[in-house]
């Protein structure tokens, strides 16, 4: 028990300080979205943007706003990116190929923020503050304000003629009242707490053998905030949250990690205010923590019991982990990034045990629903929760509903969509990368560990996640390209279905329950969502899984 007694106690003061801060970041996410009234420098923003923030938009016109805005985001960050040379701040670093910004620019809009590149040694401080750090507020809040679209339309009574709200309303809302306020004093605790935060370029230090080393700093404190908050990932050094810079001690480390689930969670308690039946937020949230504690308890399980004589020596498998956070503090970190959406790591994911790296690449597979990502998580789990009362409806010999609505053979197309296009993006692309010669160039082993390191690359894009195995070389024109298309469509694809979905949810009228309505905020349902969550993913990947981590355990 000794042994585990690091882990136990850091997952212990997480979840107190969880407990008491989820339900009020809910209580602020659930006011942001069913309030009437707007702040003055809200109406600055319409007025800015010349929309009409109280205009209940169709289904139709709140994705084509999440489209087009999107699309503007990438044009401007691909435009920064390839004229980084001639910007303010730029550190003399030249500008990004055209490969690379396209990868770049897509990243940071569809909330994954994979890095091909060295953040010190490619980006200077104004591509990372006005460019990454900006796309950072608003690719979150874009996966919110859908995520909170899909509440309302579960709210509604019906009669809505598919009108689901107001996309630049709870996206300037989302930026405004949540993401900033909550970053700008994230970032603060993150300066006392030993993280850099300035404008310098690059400066140099004397080395224990008397030569010098040239380093560069700069804003990051205020990157860090945002890209866990956001569940972005991004880092401003190539290392991401290993460099001391980022994330220098244990407790930064525990508090990076608070602040990657707050919001998560907290959607979940604000989509029970949100529909009126705090119950149902609970039941959601309580497949997320129950899924999430899954993966932390095997992830830790795997690194602190990893086979081999070094492990058995150094009491844990510390092969690229940074001693400063110790075996448990690096688990627990991998567990919470793939579970979520966020791709920021403080190990070397390429170097976890096989049993612990299938549970990583598991949860990214597994739709990032525990938590997910801010927004993405809590849409993709309540398709979940559709999928969950229609099968049950089938049981029963019962048309399913799901808080009133009822399900029919238009919704499960849509849902049914949903649910296929992640894992054929990840079986495809894994597909092509792995028999096109200029994707196994990328990789540096063979056998099921090359395997892996491809199938995580794609994972990871099509999911949005943007963690990877550092074997992989996938600075090159085919990854670049490859992994960027994964990411588009595995972003905005999903938000359409979902957002049509929406759509039909909004118009139908609300029944109330009879005698073969399944509860849908009792444990029963909790077990059944989170059957369906680990079925549907077994069914999917286990082959592809099977020739990867588990051949490589087995081996």
């Amino acid at each position: 028990m000794s042994a585990f007694g690091p882990a136990l106690g850091q997952i212990a003061v997480l979840a107190v300080l969880l407990a008491l801060t989820v339900p009020a970041a809910g209580n602020l996410l659930a006011r942001t979205y069913t309030s009437e009234r707007h702040l003055g420098v809200e109406r600055l923003t319409y007025r800015a943007l010349h929309v009409d923030p109280d205009a209940d938009q169709h289904w139709r016109s709140y994705a084509m706003s999440v489209l087009g805005f999107s699309l503007a985001g990438v044009l401007l960050l691909y435009t920064l990116a390839r004229v980084q040379q001639h910007l303010p701040g730029s550190l003399g670093f030249s500008a990004l190929p055209s490969d690379g910004a396209w990868n770049t620019a897509v990243s940071f809009v569809t909330n994954t923020n994979w890095q091909w590149y060295s953040g010190e040694t490619t980006t200077g401080h104004l591509l990372q503050a006005s460019g990454l750090t900006v796309q950072n507020f608003v690719s979150a809040g874009t996966g919110m304000a859908v995520a909170a679209a899909f509440a309302r339309s579960l709210a509604r009574r019906g009669g809505g003629e598919g009108r689901v709200g107001n996309f630049w309303a709870d996206l300037v809302r989302t930026v405004l009242r949540v993401l900033l306020p909550l970053a700008v004093v994230s970032a603060l605790l993150l300066v006392a707490l030993g993280v850099v935060q300035n404008l310098a370029g690059h400066r140099s230090m004397s080395t224990l053998t008397g030569g010098e080393q040239a380093y560069t700093t700069g804003p990051v404190a205020s990157q860090e905030a945002i890209k866990e908050l956001g569940t972005n990932g991004g880092g401003f050094f190539n290392v991401n949250s290993a460099h001391p810079f980022e994330n220098p001690t244990a407790v930064s480390n525990l508090f990076e990690v608070f602040l990657i689930l707050l919001l998560p969670l907290a959607m979940a308690w604000a989509f029970g205010l949100i529909v009126r039946d705090r119950r149902q937020g609970g039941a959601v949230l309580a497949v997320m923590v129950l899924l999430l504690g899954t993966s932390v308890a095997l992830l830790t399980w795997a690194e602190m019991t990893g086979p081999g004589s070094a492990p058995t020596l150094a009491g844990a498998a510390m092969e690229g982990k940074e001693v400063r956070f110790g075996t448990a503090g690096s688990a627990l970190f991998a567990a919470v990034t793939t579970g979520t959406s966020t791709g920021a790591v403080n190990s070397m994911h390429d170097s976890l045990t096989a049993p612990g790296g299938g549970v990583a690449l598991f949860n990214m597979m597994l739709g990032e629903i525990a938590p997910g990502g801010v927004g993405s998580g809590l849409y993709g789990m309540l398709v979940l929760a559709v999928v969950t009362v229609f099968l049950s409806g089938l049981m029963v010999g019962r048309t399913p509903e799901y808080l009133g609505k009822k399900i029919g053979q238009h919704e499960m197309a849509l849902v049914a969509v949903y649910v296929l296009v992640t894992p054929v993006l990840v079986l495809v692309g894994s597909a092509v990368a792995l028999t096109a010669p200029a994707g196994l160039a990328g990789l540096q082993e063979g056998g099921p560990h090359g395997l892996t390191e491809a199938v995580y690359a794609v994972t990871s894009a099509a999911n949005n996640n943007g963690s990877a195995f550092a074997g992989l070389t996938s600075g090159t024109p085919f990854w670049n390209t490859l992994l960027g298309l994964a990411m588009l469509l595995g972003r905005f694809v999903p938000i359409v279905l979902v957002l049509a979905l929406a759509g039909r949810l909004a118009s139908a009228h609300t029944l109330p329950p009879g005698p073969g309505t399944l509860p849908t905020h009792r444990p029963l349902f909790v077990v059944l969502l989170s059957g369906v969550a680990l079925v549907l993913v077994g069914l999917t990947y286990v082959p592809v899984l099977a020739l990867g981590p588990i051949v490589e355990s087995l081996s």
